[in-house]
């Protein structure tokens, strides 16, 4: 049995009620022998699921106490009884985390009408809940660091939940009664741990803006530097040429105009006697274009723009967003203009940053915005270091922290389902147990009971109930894939009989008829093998792929499906769909047969698939009516399994029988079949057809030849035996008459058996009341009175321990399970053509690729 370390479910953020401390087999769901119907769980029980039955569904089987046989074990579930816990609060927490750690008990909610929200222990859920939530905070920054968590040193049991590992909470004085138990130090840990992180993040993150903000800066003062360094090259190249043209009068001027040197004292004045201003920033090179027209149109062509992309140098830790942008100056004049420039920048999400208007200036911001920036780098790598060290020492430990949280927190959910006393001072608790595990469960509350220092003997002892009892089928990691198989579909009332174990073989088996080939089969035999080997580094890799999770969780179905499928190719000769003659199998020469290949091989495995199925059904039924003797149930012996192996076996067990007959007297050679003359191949029987004849009671002739020699006309659809025209009459009308016993003989035998109990319930209470009429009468009756009376007792606590009757029900239940069977026989062997479907489709496949 899983310890209680496997059984951590997902993360909670609302409490809980329902959650208990509970053994993963506990269920209770129709058997898929029977009915597929599935009712959800009870309200006053809950569960606490394995990874392994997350899917798993519940629901109760009405059974009294009866007589029956001890067989238990693989076949059967397990004897289950339900037991009353007498535990004090002092030892409360201990005896259930002991309980949990055993794993073999299932609590029964003892306060269905409370919410949730009203338990007692509610707010140490809650207060467990945000121990959680810190938790995973300190998981989601460790999986952002790349730190893989520790695993747990040592076995599972150095990790139980002690009740010095309980958190203290100033709630506890407010919750009565109050669990008096020591302080722990893991709350103080965890608020110091994520404030400290918390913290960290922020101090991260603002330098992170901080340094991002002065590589924008450095990158606009380099790329302004370097636009305002060419204006200045250009003025200076035009002053240049003034003063050369000034210094040579007998040359001729290169401005000879007078238009020309208007424009040039123009362009000085805007220059110099002009205030242009500028804005330089940082935009997206996305956002470049729509900006330029934007500005364009705006402005009215009055601001000149200037671009430049940033080149990375490997200064910034984010590159990848610096490459994206650009750097951008724009020159224009008017406190207006600047207005509307800088909400066009605004709405384009650029950053805009103070740049100098000398060259001085600007030479020394840039050697303070270097210094800046190195100086944050140190301490935002310190910063980082100092993160990364306090997570690596949280993870040694985080998960430890995990498991014993959850722990504490499915503890307290199970102890809102106990009961108090009167008195307020014992806890009480209802819990189903396995009758061969009771001692086992005494012994571990005797020593959590000691171990938590509390003077008063936790008690334990069984109760006699006519409730429900639940299914508890002990797996292990081989069977537990196979049990899952069968839960998925319906799980086995008490006592019934548990189909997984046959499925180890059925199942697998019929995978490989649809699938079998040997290259195939070796390739999962293979994966099956490595995943076996490799199971305890995986199970302890936490791998939270939920496709590689059913893939592991099934390995051992893998591995009988790979070893059938090998079986199965070596019948069908395939080895990726190809092969030789050999003493066995399926001879592939038949591939060489263009017009009879298809027939051949659609022939044999439509066939098979026709008898594996019903053979299976027949199994099944057969099962049925060993769960029907086990519980005693000479009615549904004579009015459910006769008439139902009555109707299965006139029609599709005849069918079966047809089909190896066929196979065994019908040949392409001419000859006697049964007293006909029997001309060859063309006349072989078509049993679909007949089948079909049979039901419709279709009058045809007998034999395949006519009184003179001459093949009869669709002679394949005569009778082919003597006597076939009487017995198919016979059966048809056998399994006619089968269906209103099955739907109308039961509920009436219900309904007569209900209502003789109710007649004598009745003349009980009339001869009680005779009694008492007269005390004299009384006293003379002596110890008669009292054993009538016991009787009337007993009888009337019986029949308030039953369901009421209710013929419509009753017979409503029957009839869904009447018409189940019948259209069940038909459309589950239409369903088992499928094995004949995919092996073509399978082989085909393989043919053609």
């Amino acid at each position: 049995m899983d310890s209680m370390t496997s059984v951590l479910v997902s993360d909670e953020s609302e409490v809980s009620g329902k959650s208990v401390v509970a053994p993963s087999s506990l269920r209770k769901v129709r058997s898929p022998i029977g009915t597929r119907t599935r009712l959800p769980a009870e309200a006053d029980t809950g569960r606490l699921f394995t990874k392994q039955d997350a899917a798993s569904r519940a629901r109760r089987h009405p059974m009294t106490h009866r007589s029956v046989g001890r067989e238990r074990g693989v076949w059967r579930s397990e004897e289950v009884c339900l037991a009353q816990l007498l535990l004090q609060p002092d030892a409360a927490f201990a005896c259930v985390a002991q309980l949990g750690e055993l794993g073999i008990v299932q609590f029964r909610d003892l306060n269905p009408s409370v919410s949730s929200f009203q338990r007692k222990y509610v707010n140490e859920v809650r207060r467990c809940d945000e121990l959680e939530r810190k938790l995973r905070y300190l998981r989601r920054e460790m999986k952002n660091e790349g730190i893989e968590l520790a695993e747990l040193a040592g076995s599972e049991e150095a990790h139980m939940t002690l009740p010095g590992d309980v958190i203290d909470l100033d709630v506890f004085s407010t919750s009565p009664p109050r669990l008096a138990l020591p302080n722990i130090r893991l709350t103080e840990p965890f608020e110091k741990l994520e404030k400290e992180l918390r913290e960290s993040n922020r101090n991260e993150e603002t330098l992170k803006k901080n340094h991002a903000e002065l590589i924008e800066l450095k990158h606009i003062l380099r790329k302004t530097q370097g636009l305002f360094e060419e204006m200045d090259q250009r003025r200076a190249r035009f002053v240049e040429g003034r003063n050369s043209t000034s210094s040579h009068p007998d040359e001729p001027p290169l401005i000879t105009t007078v238009e020309d040197d208007e424009a040039i004292h123009s362009r000085e004045i805007s220059l110099h006697i002009l205030k242009l201003r500028f804005v330089a920033g940082v935009i997206q090179r996305e956002r470049l274009l729509a900006f330029e027209k934007l500005l364009w149109r705006v402005c009215r062509g009055n601001a000149f723009l200037r671009t430049a992309d940033i080149d990375d140098d490997g200064s910034n830790p984010n590159s990848s967003e610096s490459a994206d942008r650009a750097v951008f100056i724009i020159f224009f004049q008017g406190e207006q203009l600047q207005i509307k420039i800088r909400k066009i920048c605004e709405s384009f999400r650029a950053h805009l940053h103070p740049c100098p208007e000398t060259p001085q200036e600007r030479r020394e911001m840039s050697i303070e915005v270097a210094t800046r920036i190195e100086d944050l780098n140190k301490v935002l790598a310190q910063t980082q270091q100092h993160k990364h060290r306090v997570l690596v020492a949280a993870s040694k430990n985080l998960r430890m922290w995990l498991t014993k949280v959850l722990k504490i927190k499915f503890i307290y959910h199970t102890l809102n389902l106990f009961s108090f006393d009167v008195t307020q001072r014992c806890l009480i608790a209802e819990v189903w147990c396995p009758e061969a595990e009771l001692d086992l469960v005494k012994q571990t509350l005797k020593r959590a009971t000691n171990e938590s220092g509390c003077q008063v003997p936790s008690i334990l002892h069984k109760i006699e109930t006519n409730q429900t009892l639940p299914t508890f089928h002990r797996t292990n990691k081989f069977t537990r894939g196979f049990q899952n198989i069968v839960d998925a579909y319906g799980i086995a009332n008490y006592g019934e009989i548990n189909p997984a174990p046959y499925i180890m073989i059925s199942f697998p088996f019929l995978f490989a008829v649809m699938f079998g080939d040997i290259g195939h089969g070796v390739l999962m035999l293979a994966v099956a093998l490595f995943f076996i080997l490799k199971e305890k580094q995986l199970e302890t890799a936490n791998i939270n792929n939920e496709i590689f999770q059913t893939f592991f969780s099934g390995r051992y179905v893998i591995l009988l499906m790979g070893a059938f499928s090998i079986y199965t190719g070596f019948m069908y000769n395939e080895v990726f769909a190809k092969g030789s003659p050999y003493p066995i199998g399926v001879d592939p020469v038949w591939n060489l047969a263009e017009t009879n290949k298809l027939i051949f091989l659609n022939s044999m495995k439509m066939k098979m698939a026709v008898l594996l199925g019903i053979g299976q059904m027949t199994f099944g039924l057969i099962l049925s009516f060993y769960n029907h003797k086990y519980f005693k149930s000479d009615l549904d012996i004579k009015f459910m399994f006769i008439p139902q192996m009555l109707f299965l076996s006139c029609i599709f067990i005849y069918l079966c029988l047809q089909i190896i007959i066929k196979w065994i007297f019908f040949s392409w050679k001419a000859g006697s079949v049964f007293g006909f003359s029997y001309p060859g191949a063309s006349c072989a029987p078509s049993l679909l057809i007949g089948l079909i004849n049979m039901l419709m009671m279709k009058s045809r002739p007998s034999g395949f030849v006519s009184e003179n020699g001459e093949s009869i006309s669709q002679c394949h659809l005569n009778y082919w035996y003597p006597g076939q025209e009487l017995l198919e009459k016979i059966l048809v009308c056998v399994a006619v008459c089968c269906i209103p016993v099955m739907l109308f003989v039961k509920p009436f035998l219900q309904f007569r058996r209900h209502h003789k109990m109710v007649r004598s319930v009745h003349t009980s209470r009339n001869l009680t009341v005779r009694i008492n009429m007269s005390a004299d009468e009384a006293e003379i009756a002596g110890t008669g009175s009292e054993e009538l009376a016991k009787v009337h007792t007993s009888q009337t606590s019986h029949n308030h321990s039953q369901k009421e009757f209710d013929p419509s029900d009753v017979l409503v239940n029957q009839s869904i399970q009447t018409i189940e069977f019948i259209l069940g026989c038909i459309s589950h062997t239409a369903s088992y053509l499928r094995l004949w479907a995919l092996s073509l489709a399978h082989a085909r496949k393989n043919f053609i690729f």
